[in-house]
């Protein structure tokens, strides 16, 4: 009797430590998932075991899985300079419409046409413009040469919002579609532009890819959360009021 007492103890505190290990395993987990959500739309360093996926179901029933480039993995590869064309059109306001070249013929950075871009990439929210990266707009040059220069249509570019580590705040993200072609197939050609520090992530329930300029490592993501579900993390800041327009 005293013999079984002691071996159902010895059995129950096994037990109990193999639970509480699982239990703090996955506490690790759930935690590296989440930090793992947050390197993909800030650039910030990713989280320790770069090498595994991190998944994390959202409370609204969707999954987002993240892992870090390798650099093998990355272009080796100067990049081309694109042709400099970029044609856009907003998602939210579909008559804006821009076309142009980002170079002049010297080279150098069209600061009208850049300008444009600004005005159409602009905080869809709060109408707020900011200087976009020249990288960002040279790598969607890219895009648009590949894919037979067909309008990028822009559903997200500069968001003045309350989360202010997310490349949109910083004017380095855009989030874009290319009537006619899949989401995969923009999203596998960006990644050949990758020779370090971009950001690329697909959504395939919104349809839409991420594409972002970023200190480096390179992140990859797929996120299937639906439409704003992070719309609280996309509100202007605290105190932002609209400026009334001037007669």
């Amino acid at each position: 009797m005293l013999r079984r007492t002691a071996f159902a103890a010895t059995l129950a505190l096994l037990l109990g430590f193999a639970a509480r290990a699982h239990a703090e395993e996955a506490g690790d987990e759930a935690v590296g998932s989440a930090a793992a959500e947050a390197a993909a739309d800030s650039g910030d360093e990713a989280p320790a075991r770069p090498a595994r996926h991190k998944r994390r179901k959202s409370h609204k029933g969707g999954r987002f899985i993240g892992r870090v480039v390798p650099e093998d993995k990355l272009r080796i590869d100067p990049l081309p300079r694109p042709s400099g064309n970029l044609e856009m059109v907003s998602l939210a306001n579909p008559d804006e419409k821009v076309k142009v070249n980002i170079y002049n013929p010297d080279g150098s950075y069209n600061l009208d046409a850049l300008d444009q871009l600004n005005h159409v990439l602009r905080c869809r929210r709060t109408d707020t413009e900011m200087e976009m990266d020249p990288q960002l707009l040279t790598l969607l040059s890219h895009v648009y040469d590949h894919f037979g220069s067909k309008p990028l249509q822009i559903v997200s570019g500069y968001r003045n919002q309350r989360k202010q580590t997310s490349n949109h705040f910083k004017g380095r993200a855009s989030d874009i579609r290319i009537a006619g072609v899949s989401s995969k197939k923009i999203e596998a050609f960006a990644e050949t532009l990758d020779r370090g520090g971009m950001g690329i992530g697909i959504y395939p329930r919104s349809q839409f890819v991420h594409i972002d300029v970023r200190s480096p490592p390179s992140y990859r993501w797929i996120d299937y959360s639906p439409p704003n579900s992070n719309a609280s993390e996309k509100r202007p800041p605290r105190g932002w009021k609209r400026k009334k327009l001037e007669s």
